[in-house]
């Protein structure tokens, strides 16, 4: 609920970095980044030995799963600010993500964490059928028990 009222002071102090030289970047909340840093960190110690075309199996609960749950929620986090920023500030915050890499990061990581077969076998909003669901065609209902 808080992610899309932080813009606003962003926003209130976007004059003051019109008038230099160099590319713009602005960093999106500082405790989200150094947040996010850590998480890059240590997600990277668990995924270096599975190359980008191979995808690590991450058993449910266990606490490389906690870590992995951990850092997507930050980019929805992240990725909730973005949506409610003006389009001068989300160019200022993309430049900052450009500069870490921290996008080039997700990337590389979400290609590694991606299933190879990503078939949906748990209950569907639909009587099923002859077309195989995916986890891309299928609306998921995470509720916390």
């Amino acid at each position: 609920r808080l992610m899309p009222e932080l813009p606003k002071f962003d926003d209130e102090n976007l004059k003051s970095y019109g008038d230099e030289e160099e590319e713009l970047a602005l960093s999106p909340p500082a405790a989200l980044m150094s947040t996010l840093t850590t998480q890059e960190l240590l997600l990277e110690n668990i995924l270096e030995c599975i190359p980008v075309g191979e995808f690590a199996v991450i058993q449910p609960l266990s606490d490389e799963f906690c870590l992995v749950l951990g850092y997507l929620l930050t980019w929805k986090l992240i990725l909730a600010f973005f949506k409610a920023a003006s389009s001068q500030l989300r160019v200022l915050y993309s430049q900052y993500l450009r500069r870490t890499k921290s996008l080039n990061k997700l990337l590389y990581h979400l290609f590694r964490l991606m299933p190879e077969n990503p078939i949906f076998s748990g209950p569907t909003s639909e009587a099923p059928n002859k077309d195989t669901k995916t986890f891309f065609t299928e609306e998921l209902h995470l509720d916390v028990k």
